[in-house]
């Protein structure tokens, strides 16, 4: 099966964005061109593309170790929380998946994802 290499979010000023996944998330830059910059997400790369205007985008989800640190990491820095995080699903294993929903910086959602064994 393929694997994810890249995943595009448009969006309305870069530089803002950019703060936002790299300064307040801590995606580290791989690189830029004019109205691009690329992001590190643990392997999978993000592409932020400059388009001057605020779109709708589909929820990310972003895998964390512990639901309940990477919630307060959100909190901290003031980034506005939504919800959680909240148990989603118990599987029959006992494993449990757990999300935090959180806003960007254009104020769409984005989740944490965590599962605790």
């Amino acid at each position: 099966m393929p694997q994810l290499s890249q995943i595009s979010r448009r969006v309305e000023n870069l530089e803002r964005a950019h703060a936002f996944w790299s300064d307040r998330l801590g995606a580290p830059l791989l690189y830029r061109f004019p109205g691009l910059a690329f992001l590190d997400l643990a392997g999978t790369r993000l592409m932020l593309k400059e388009t001057g205007r605020r779109e709708d985008a589909d929820i990310l989800y972003l895998a964390t170790d512990e639901i309940s640190a990477g919630h307060a990491r959100l909190v901290e820095p003031g980034i506005p929380v939504t919800g959680g995080p909240n148990l989603i699903h118990r599987h029959p294993d006992g494993s449990e998946e757990w999300m935090a929903f959180f806003k960007d910086d254009e104020g769409r959602d984005l989740a944490l994802h965590g599962i605790r064994r």
